[in-house]
C-alpha cells in the first residue's frame, strides 16, 4: 500500500472514531454563548493559528457570533512575545480584550498545552485565566488533548491512528470539526455563497 492510500485510509478510521457527542455538545455550548451576547477568542500556534484565523471568518460570517484570533494581530503577538515573553502572549491580549464569562475560549492545539513539559505554555496559561474568571473552554486537540482536555467544557480529541501523522491529523480535523459546527442547523445564520447560489438559480427549461 503506497502512502497516499495509507494517509487516506488513516483518515477514514478517524472519522470513524470521532466522538459526535462530544461535537454536538460544542454546537450546544456555543449557541448558549452566543445567546448570552458572548464572544469567541480561538487560540492556535502554527498551523493551527491559521486554522483559528480561518474558523474567525467562518463564525462571524456564517454564525454571526464575535470571534477574534490574536495570532491575526502580528505586531501586537510580536512586541508581547519580545517584550514580555510567549508564555503569556495569550493570556495578556486576553485581559486587554475584558474576557467575561459569558464569553468562551476555543483551542486548536495538537497536544492542547502541557507546562510541565513546556509543550504551549501560552494555551495553559490562557485557559487558567479563562477559566478563573468563568469562561467556557472549549477544544479540538490531537494526542491525548493536553491541559485543554483536562479543563474544557466540550473537547474533541482527534483519536490517533498512526503516531508519525498525529499533527497533519489533528489540524486537519481541526478544519473538519469547525466546519460541521458552522454548517450545524444549530448555529448556521446565514447561507454560504454556493449553496445559496445553487438554491436560487432558476430551473432549466
Amino acid at each position: 500500500m503506497g502512502y497516499v492510500e495509507q494517509h487516506l485510509r488513516e483518515t477514514i478510521q478517524i472519522v470513524e472514531k470521532l466522538d459526535a457527542t462530544s461535537i454536538e455538545a460544542m454546537a450546544d455550548l456555543l449557541v448558549q454563548v452566543r445567546s448570552d451576547g458572548g464572544r469567541v477568542f480561538f487560540l492556535g500556534v502554527g498551523g493551527s493559528a491559521g486554522n483559528c484565523s480561518h474558523a474567525v471568518n467562518d463564525f462571524r460570517k456564517i454564525v454571526g457570533m464575535e470571534c477574534y484570533a490574536p495570532t491575526d494581530n502580528v505586531s501586537e503577538l510580536t512586541a508581547r512575545t519580545n517584550d514580555e515573553g510567549w508564555t503569556s502572549v495569550f493570556v495578556e491580549w486576553l485581559k486587554i480584550s475584558r474576557l467575561l464569562a459569558r464569553d468562551a475560549v476555543f483551542v486548536f492545539s495538537v497536544g492542547g498545552g502541557n507546562l510541565e513539559k513546556n509543550i504551549s505554555p501560552n494555551l495553559v496559561t490562557a485557559l487558567q485565566y479563562a477559566k478563573s474568571i468563568g469562561a467556557r473552554v472549549l477544544g479540538v486537540v490531537g494526542r491525548d488533548g493536553g491541559y485543554t482536555a483536562e479543563v474544557a467544557d466540550a473537547c474533541v480529541i482527534v483519536p490517533t491512528v498512526n503516531a508519525d501523522n498525529v499533527t497533519p491529523h489533528s489540524e486537519a480535523f481541526q478544519a473538519v470539526i469547525w466546519h460541521l459546527l458552522v454548517s450545524h442547523p444549530k448555529l448556521k445564520a446565514n447561507p454560504t455563497k454556493w449553496e445559496a447560489t445553487v438554491a436560487t438559480a432558476a430551473p432549466a427549461r
